[in-house]
């Protein structure tokens, strides 16, 4: 009589084999993706000390105060006698004097630059802007300064180091999007710029308790960004020197008032130049 054959036993473990290949594939995958993402720690120290002390600092409001038109600054030479009855100079005539000095020097130190639109001073009686285009300092899409950007700077900080006046750096970007691992979006770029600029220029001499940094993204356009030479324009970093000194431990009420009118002004004129951008791109949004 013919024998039966047994019935095969089946392996249940059988899907170990494809879920350790499973495992071994994902273990390399997460081993090359950590590899690409690996940072240079030197730099990210270097961005994690400016970004700190740009975010940082404690907050201050800005209450608007109306104020009526500011006048140009004049930067034609000061004779000695003042407009005033008296003979003396007057604080306020000092303040306005510093920033006439302050504009001829920069002037004087970087005409080539102001020349080739890459610098821009100007001002009004409560303060003097200094518009640097942001090649200069800064490669595109970081906030680590160019070689060129510390001389630069150094210079900057020779001409308003023996003046109190408060110096605020604003930061500015153009519209193009940007979503790297430290400036998720151009709020951190700006801000990271500006502090970087409020460092070196504390490096070259100016007293830190003078400074200050914000940024504005891509908020705050003086161009139109649909076109190149705009978005150039609207990549810069600005320093506002103040009209009055600002000394937390003997500010007084006309000097804080001032400083709180040059503030407002200051956004004022922001919010107009965006408005003006805006209206000038038509329906490209």
């Amino acid at each position: 009589m013919r024998r039966r054959n047994k019935h095969e036993s089946e392996n249940h473990e059988r899907w170990l084999v494809s879920y350790s290949d499973f495992i071994t594939l994902l273990f390399a995958f997460f081993v090359v993706m950590y590899s690409i993402s690996s940072v240079n720690e030197g730099k990210y120290k270097v961005l994690s000390d400016t970004l700190g002390g740009a975010f940082n600092q404690p907050q201050k409001v800005i209450n608007p105060i109306q104020i009526g038109e500011t006048t140009p600054l004049s930067l034609s030479p000061i004779d000695g006698q003042g407009e005033h009855d008296g003979g003396g100079e007057t604080d306020n005539d000092t303040q306005h004097d510093s920033l006439a000095d302050i504009a001829k020097a920069m002037q004087a130190a970087f005409g080539d630059l102001i020349s080739a639109g890459d610098i821009e001073v100007s001002g009004n009686e409560l303060w003097i802007e200094i518009e640097l285009s942001s090649g200069l300092l800064f490669p595109s899409g970081d906030a680590l300064p160019l070689d060129d950007a510390f001389h630069l700077t150094e210079k900057i900080a020779g001409i308003l180091a023996p003046y109190d006046n408060p110096v605020h750096v604003e930061g500015f970007t153009d519209n193009v999007p940007i979503n790297s691992r430290l400036y998720p979006t151009n709020w951190e770029l700006s801000a990271a710029r500006a502090a970087s600029v409020v460092r070196m220029l504390a490096h070259g001499g100016i007293d830190p308790g003078r400074m200050a940094a914000v940024g504005y993204g891509e908020f705050r356009p003086v161009a139109d960004n649909t076109t190149v030479a705009g978005r150039r324009a609207n990549r810069r970093v600005v320093l506002l020197v103040s009209r009055y000194t600002e000394q937390p431990d003997a500010a007084s009420p006309q000097n804080r008032h001032g400083v709180d009118d040059m503030r407002s002004a200051r956004s004022r004129a922001l919010a107009d130049s965006a408005s003006a951008s805006r209206s000038g791109t038509g329906s490209a949004n």
